[in-house]
């Protein structure tokens, strides 16, 4: 039989290596879902990282840790147990020797799992541990391997089932916002973007296309007879426990229809103001701007810069049983409970300008309009404001200042917009640097230019070595930085007198604005991100100059 361990609390060898608190426990344990370890609601609500849990189960149990992303898993290990019996206790063999079966382990104390696993296989198990994720990650490359590597002839639509759930699994494991299905000649690629990078995780072969495609129609109700024009559709479905919204969409390329699966997380898509990364000054000012009753509030930024998270934030805060709040969206991304969401539809006239008309007559409060494209539906946003709605959009601008004169260039009467604007919030996406490799270094000359430049003290700076955990990128995770731009009477007299942008820039600065690039510096002095990653971002709005 395996080595048992004297039976310790979780939570007690976390407190003794001084990692978290009994406060931190309690809370963790407050909040923790139903049938959730410790341990994962501890990683969850963010008071450990993988790397902390991992290493002190290894000096307090004496059990070796691997790293799973370098660890060569022999596949006939894994074959001695079932995937479902894998994921159910989040473990997979990955070594076997004369009697012994060594078996990575996220939680090496389930002393249960390790029982059933001798008396399944005649083995005697030696547990190691490694994360969560990577066993996760493991289980879905290992365990599919014999069904899309191995020449299995598909004669029905149960392979491409499977096929289809473990690409899935492996999207929600990775973290990945979309999922990619490339037909190419002789194969398909299957691509995931993590972190706003693609990178292309394993190869199908050619035989399963037209059974993928069909079964990933079929799940999303689009129509599997017609492969000339594009389609949309979305499904929810829960994967591994998880409820996920799958929005789809079709493209007929030369080797076939291309598909790409938006995977929107609902277990984390419900962000409050607290969970994204406002500084605690913009924090204070946006909760304040978003209580009044009327007035526009905007939020700025390319595709891709996190702009509806935000907007969600904002109804969260805002949203309970005396408001009425409602959206006109294209498309709904998060379906919100106790809230109103209008689906945009071109094709029969539901544009978002006629879906506003609509909801003024539905005696709202608070109005979400997914984006501001035209002048018809910022005049009547502008308008819905103005009589005494609080009115809440995007607009692609590459900073909050630039948002006033992107209104006006839209043709609404300048009244109208220097009455109802109430703020502009600009943000942008950086990688975060990998909390379980990240190290000091010392800061360059070009690093320190800028600091000195933008008034900053010089910190110590921060990255990622590149770990297991990070696929040894050095980063992991993303999150916003921020710009808010406050209209005040000041600011409504200059643009009432068509004072230019700089002008009224350099006022806001006088006043006290954290520009992106500001917010960008703070975040690498608390050692979440890189210059590198915040002057990309940034760069276009010459703030560094």
């Amino acid at each position: 039989m395996a080595i048992r361990f004297k039976k310790i609390k979780l939570g007690e060898l976390l407190k003794s290596a001084d990692i978290i608190t009994e406060e931190q426990i309690l809370q963790a344990l407050e909040q923790k879902q139903e049938g959730q370890k410790l341990g994962d609601a501890l990683l969850a609500q963010g008071y450990i990282t993988e790397k902390q849990l991992t290493d002190v189960l290894e000096q307090q149990l004496g059990i070796q840790s691997v790293t799973l992303y370098h660890y060569p898993v022999d596949p006939n290990a894994a074959r001695q147990i079932s995937m479902e019996f894998a994921k159910e206790h989040i473990l997979i063999p990955i070594a076997q020797k004369d009697n012994d079966l060594t078996v990575a382990m996220s939680d090496p104390m389930d002393y249960f799992a390790i029982d059933d696993l001798e008396m399944a296989t005649g083995f005697q198990v030696q547990p190691v541990i490694a994360s969560k994720e990577e066993i996760l990650q493991s289980i879905n490359k290992y365990y599919d391997h014999d069904m899309v590597g191995s020449g299995v002839e598909v004669e029905d639509d149960a392979p491409a089932v499977r096929i289809l759930d473990q690409i899935l699994q492996t999207g929600v494991a990775l973290r990945a916002s979309d999922i990619h299905l490339e037909p190419q000649e002789s194969h398909i690629h299957v691509r995931y973007r993590v972190d706003g990078l693609l990178r292309t995780e394993k190869t199908l072969k050619k035989q399963v296309q037209s059974a993928l495609i069909a079964r990933t129609k079929i799940l999303s109700g689009l129509d599997i007879t017609e492969s000339r024009l594009p389609q949309d559709g979305r499904v929810r479905i829960d994967v591994d426990g998880r409820p996920i919204d799958l929005r789809v969409s079709t493209l007929p390329t030369l080797f076939g229809e291309k598909i790409v699966l938006r995977i929107l997380d609902l277990s984390t898509a419900f962000k409050h103001l607290s969970e994204l990364h406002l500084s605690s000054h913009h924090k204070k000012l946006f909760e304040k701007v978003i209580q009044q009753p009327s007035g526009i509030i905007l939020i700025t930024g390319p595709t891709g810069s996190g702009k509806t998270t935000t907007l969600y934030g904002a109804i969260n805060q805002i949203n309970h049983d005396s408001v009425n709040v409602v959206t006109v969206e294209d498309p709904v991304e998060y379906q919100i409970e106790g809230i109103n969401q209008v689906q945009v539809n071109n094709s029969i006239g539901l544009t978002f300008a006629k879906g506003l008309r609509s909801i003024l007559r539905q005696d709202p409060n608070v109005i979400m309009v997914g984006e501001i494209r035209d002048t018809e539906t910022a005049e009547i946003a502008i308008r819905s404001a103005l009589t005494g709605h609080l009115v809440l959009s995007t607009l692609h601008t590459n900073s909050a200042i630039d948002a006033i004169p992107r209104l006006f260039d839209m043709e609404v009467e300048p009244y109208l917009i220097v009455s109802s604007l109430t703020a502009v919030m600009a943000q942008r996406l950086v990688k975060m640097v990998c909390p379980d490799c990240r190290e000091p270094r010392a800061v360059t000359e070009m690093e320190r230019h800028i600091f000195v430049k933008r008034n900053h003290e010089v910190p110590t700076v921060y990255e990622g070595k590149g770990c297991s955990a990070c696929k040894g990128i050095g980063y992991r995770g993303r999150m916003a930085i921020h710009e808010l731009f406050v209209i005040d009477d000041t600011v409504r007299n200059m643009m009432m007198n068509q004072k230019g942008i700089t002008e009224i820039k350099t006022y806001a600065k006088q006043n006290g604005m954290t520009f992106l690039i500001d917010d960008g510096l703070d975040k690498i002095k608390q050692g979440l991100t890189t210059l590198e990653e915040v002057l990309r971002v940034v760069a276009e709005t010459d703030e560094v100059l």
